[in-house]
């Protein structure tokens, strides 16, 4: 059964009242401009201007009994709360919410969906899921040929009208530009192997003062989803932060990064007595922790945390985007214990900074992302540490993530 539409695009009312009136040509007008536009509809609400109205479009080219919208508003967890509805008899399927005026994200649309869980194992989820081919905006998830069965995935990204602009993600072609190597590192400590990628400032030389340094988790998604050395280019460049010798650290797969990026000792012993050693034998960086940065997201930020409690000496300075701060030890789904804060909250105050942020549609089931880092930050603050905080109106995704860390590292390192 399709679910009823409870809100109308004035452009959908207005299409389905030509063709009532018998317009032959409404239809092939209307799709005209979509093309021309690219969907999804955005269409403002007289007298709200901290709204619009989103209409999601399917042009049905085959024989349709559903079509569903996936993420964004519509989440992914209730595909039948979230089927299109069929204009009259018309190849067009549609269906509109009402979303903040500040709203990006990412989302896909599924044409005769079986209407069963987003996690549904006996489906390719890069067949049920595909981009919206009315949106030329797209979110790619590159292939990593390291890992045997890894396929590309494409998202359509949707951005309001008052989305926080993106300009340090954009290639300036006539800036000078970085340089991005990549290298291999075996640990004892963890006993497995991964791949380091570091990225060395235009103009890098080992005779003036020691670079400073910042450290990102999840290496491959800070270079294929978020183009970190174009933003460090384009800071740099623009004079928005000094130069900055930048290592991006992968995980060797994701069981891995299960392990070892949620408050596991063994990898702060692995950065401090083997990763950090190993850079500054290559890399002319610095040794001082209040020039040094540890970053991540999601579990990454989760990590950063953990590592700057137990590492202060090392990183003075934590970078995390929309931590995951709910993580407990021993995992209560009735209460969230949040365990990195209480032994924040435990511990003396360290010579640590701190940049938090945090997407406003992150809650999810019984994860409360906004929750978790309000409550980090206030302890935080209660305890004395320097912290920049902020919440985007977006979702826990790296759509919104790409545009924001030019924002924290600004915030810890930036010039004036």
């Amino acid at each position: 059964m399709v679910a009823e539409q409870t809100l109308e695009s004035p452009r959908i009312a207005l299409l389905q009242q030509a063709l009532i009136s018998g317009n032959v040509t409404a239809l092939e007008t209307f799709w005209q401009e979509v093309s021309e536009q690219s969907a999804p509809l955005i269409e403002a609400i007289e007298g709200d201007d901290k709204h619009y109205l989103m209409t999601f479009l399917w042009r049905a080219r085959t024989e349709t009994h559903n079509a569903v919208v996936w993420g964004g508003p519509a989440g992914l967890d209730d595909p039948e709360g979230n089927q299109m509805t069929r204009l009259l008899e018309t190849d067009l399927w549609y269906r509109t919410y009402r979303v903040q005026a500040a709203l990006r994200g990412v989302y896909s649309l599924s044409e005769n969906d079986p209407l069963t869980d987003a996690g549904d194992s006996s489906i390719d989820f890069t067949v049920r899921f595909q981009p919206d081919p009315l949106n030329p905006h797209q979110f790619v998830h590159h292939k990593d040929e390291e890992i045997s069965d890894a396929k590309e995935v494409v998202f359509s990204i949707f951005e309001l009208p008052d989305a926080p602009a993106q300009s340090w993600i954009i290639p300036q072609p006539d800036i000078k530009k970085g340089q991005l190597d990549a290298h291999r590192l075996r640990s004892q400590i963890l006993n497995n192997e991964r791949r380091v990628w570091v990225y060395t400032p235009a103009g890098y030389t080992r005779s003036d003062e020691p670079y400073r340094l910042l450290l990102l988790f999840d290496g491959w998604a800070y270079i294929d989803l978020i183009p970190t050395p174009t933003i460090l280019d384009n800071l740099v460049h623009a004079g928005k932060i000094p130069p900055l010798v930048t290592v991006l650290l992968d995980n060797p797969d994701q069981e891995t990064r299960n392990r070892e990026l949620p408050c596991y000792q063994p990898f702060v012993d692995f950065l401090t007595q083997e990763l950090m050693p190993w850079v500054r034998e290559h890399y002319h960086v610095t040794n001082d922790p209040a020039q040094t940065i540890v970053g991540g997201s999601s579990y990454g930020g989760l990590a950063a945390a953990f590592v700057g409690l137990h590492a202060s000496e090392t990183f003075g300075n934590v970078l995390s985007q929309s931590g995951s701060f709910w993580w407990d030890k021993e995992p209560d789904e009735d209460i969230q214990q949040e365990w990195i804060i209480q032994q924040f909250m435990e511990s003396p105050r360290l010579p640590l900074r701190f940049y938090i942020e945090v997407g406003l549609k992150e809650d999810w089931k019984w994860i409360y992302m906004v929750g978790c880092n309000r409550h980090f930050r206030d302890v935080l603050v209660l305890k004395g540490y320097e912290v920049h905080y902020a919440e985007f109106n977006g979702y826990h995704h790296y759509v919104s993530h790409r545009g924001s860390l030019a924002d924290g590292l600004v915030a810890l390192v930036g010039k004036g």
